[in-house]
């Protein structure tokens, strides 16, 4: 490879001297290698300034330097304006209760409120001085009832109140013609009867209380008028109900004719319930 290199430029260097030679009369041809290359030479004189060049880009900021000392406080600044409400935050728990404040001046008095409640009856007080003498009212303490009904009209419907709607008497006004019932009104002891006439037909009659038979009585027609009866004593509250009824079917042969003959329904109170009375008496 080097031996090829130097073939190369030895016969350049031989055909460069014979062109110059001839062109400029030289006869002599004389051929060389070159030598090796000489020590630099010394630095030319500065040449003068170049143009400035374009600005290059910014560089990366450099890192932050070492925190300094602390300065003097400086003057108070203006105050600033005021700035826009903010919104009301959530409220926040309960703190705890402060100090009493001092009291106030009293108010005004205020209308009177509503009566209270009944309180439990208190302890039985001490006889107290003898009153004035008053007028006796005593018989007004004493409760009375009484009736006796008859009735105008012949075989009455079964199982249903016979309404006995000709009064005779009605002390108190107990019984009520329009539905044939008694309604007690004392508690006590009450005595109950019937007579009643019958013709063609038996008669199955009963005495009702509160819807319970308390007597029944039956009286087979002989084809002849006939009368049949009954009586009872029973007690009773207020507001208890008696009554007569038909109390088996096709057995309904009272009789009634206003000209010549009565069937009648009667009953009273004997006497009163002892603690109702002494109850009544006590407010009065």
């Amino acid at each position: 490879m080097w031996a090829l290199m130097g073939a190369v430029c030895l016969f350049h260097c031989v055909f460069g001297q014979l062109l110059e030679a001839r062109v400029k009369g030289v006869p002599r041809l004389i051929c060389s290698v070159p030598g090796l290359p000489g020590m630099p030479g010394k630095p030319g004189p500065s040449g003068p300034p170049g143009a400035d060049g374009n600005v290059g880009i910014p560089g990366r900021d450099g890192r932050d330097g070492r925190k300094g000392e602390k300065g003097a406080k400086g003057d108070t600044g203006l105050k600033g304006r005021v700035g826009p409400t903010g919104k009301i935050g959530e409220r926040a728990e309960r703190g705890p209760t402060g100090k009493r404040g001092p009291a106030g001046e009293g108010g005004d008095v205020g209308p009177p409120g509503p009566p209270g409640l009944d309180g439990e009856k208190g302890d039985k007080g001490d006889r107290g001085p003898n009153g004035t003498a008053g007028f006796c009212r005593c018989g007004s303490l004493l409760p009375k009832s009484a009736f006796s009904v008859g009735i105008t009209s012949s075989y009455p419907a079964e199982y249903t109140p016979i309404k006995f709607n000709k009064v005779l008497f009605n002390e108190g006004g107990h019984y009520n013609p329009q539905t044939g019932k008694y309604i007690c009104a004392y508690p006590g002891i009450y005595y109950f009867s019937y007579d009643i006439t019958l013709a063609d037909k038996h008669l199955a009659i009963g005495l009702v209380h509160n819807g319970q038979y308390r007597i029944k009585t039956f009286d087979a027609n002989t084809g002849n008028h006939d009368v049949a009866s009954g009586s009872t004593v029973m007690y009773l509250n207020p507001e208890d109900e008696v009554w007569l009824e038909i109390f088996y079917r096709d057995q309904n042969g009272l009789f009634a004719d206003p000209g010549w003959t009565d069937s009648l329904f009667s009953g009273f109170l004997l006497y009163a319930d002892t603690d109702y009375f002494d109850t009544l008496a006590e407010d009065y």
